[in-house]
């Protein structure tokens, strides 16, 4: 294995000083190291490095991010296919824009605090134990809620994004081979990222839901890209005129029931209440009314008085040819 020391990066053969200039010099003016497949396993002490900028240190067998403490210009750092477990060493480096850590040993994504400049972070393809899935710290994505627009999470085995609501500058998801389930999940996310322009879930069993694509278009004003396919204004109309039309039918249709239920309450109030019995004499040809008042509750031993039996006769109305219901009422009112 090979650790990776001033002295091989002085001697690399795509890094050569000028002949007036001293080692110690020209290390200083490197902006851009690049050291990927070079079976590194150990970042050695790279102080004098200081306007190193970018540097590719990816497809090598480094287990511990060390010694970038003093690489306090960096923006850019590549430690992709490694063999990294845990992200560490890293709050220094406050001008750090874009961060490569896919295809590692990463449970957690933690340690990120105070990288108020980072605005990616592509964190896919970690080579976890079988069941596990990478999880984020409450702090780190505090910490990046501001800056951070790009992120990677594909292949990861997760099956809940919540937790990326505070991420409010976010434009780019990148979700891709995971085990997002609940279309509702992603609505509540959608409606948080306001930013949002580019998602890809391909490969999570959501997509396969009904009406998924639908869905997350309607909830969504500023999502352009879903799925690597783009949302065409045609589309967006379409289904806010249909959702538009079927939330109106459905009020529509609510308040036809409100109408029917009270209309069928107040019928079967008013004949229960007066007792109302059609009653048909050969002799005239005519119906009549016949309304039966309620029973009296007030009863002394047993027997109504007088009046009260006087009463609780049933009175017969004129002759009304085929009554309605208003006139009906308007007998029980006068009576």
């Amino acid at each position: 294995m090979v650790r990776l020391t001033l002295d091989l990066i002085a001697k690399s053969n795509n890094l050569k000083p000028r002949k007036e200039e001293t080692t110690s010099r020209y290390l200083k003016k490197i902006t851009h190291l690049n050291f990927s497949d070079k079976n590194i396993d150990t970042i050695g002490d790279l102080s004098p490095c200081k306007s190193l900028s970018v540097l590719y240190l990816y497809d090598n067998h480094i287990s511990e991010i060390t010694n970038l403490n003093y690489a306090t210009n960096l923006t850019h750092l590549y430690l992709q296919n490694n063999c990294i477990s845990c992200i560490e060493n890293l709050r220094s480096l406050k001008k750090l824009e874009k961060l490569y850590l896919g295809s590692n040993y990463i449970a957690v994504i933690e340690g990120l605090e105070g990288l108020e400049g980072l605005r990616e972070l592509h964190v896919e393809s970690q080579r976890l134990p079988l069941g596990e899935k990478l999880l984020f710290d409450p702090r780190t994505l505090h910490s990046l809620g501001k800056s951070l627009s790009i992120l990677n999470i594909s292949n990861n085995n997760i099956d809940d994004i919540r937790d990326l609501e505070i991420l409010e500058n976010l434009n780019q998801l990148i979700a891709v081979d995971n085990q997002l389930l609940h279309v509702k999940d992603l609505e509540f996310l959608l409606n948080k990222l306001m930013k949002l322009w580019k998602m890809d879930l391909n490969g999570n069993p959501v997509c396969l839901k009904p009406k998924y694509r639908d869905r997350l278009i309607l909830v969504s004003k500023s999502l352009e890209f879903l799925d690597g396919k783009e949302i065409k204004n045609i589309e967006r109309q379409f289904l806010i005129n249909w959702k538009a039309s079927k939330d109106a039918k459905k009020i529509s249709k609510k308040k036809n029931s409100k109408n029917e239920d009270a209309s069928n309450s107040y019928i079967s109030n008013f004949e229960t209440i007066h007792h109302i019995v059609p009653v048909y004499y050969p002799q005239v040809g005519k119906p009549k009314l016949v309304f039966f008042p309620d029973i009296p509750r007030n009863l002394a031993n047993g027997n109504s008085s007088s009046e009260s039996s006087q009463e609780d006769k049933p009175k017969i109305a004129e002759d009304m040819g085929n009554p309605s219901l208003k006139e009906c009422e308007s007998l029980l009112t006068k009576k």
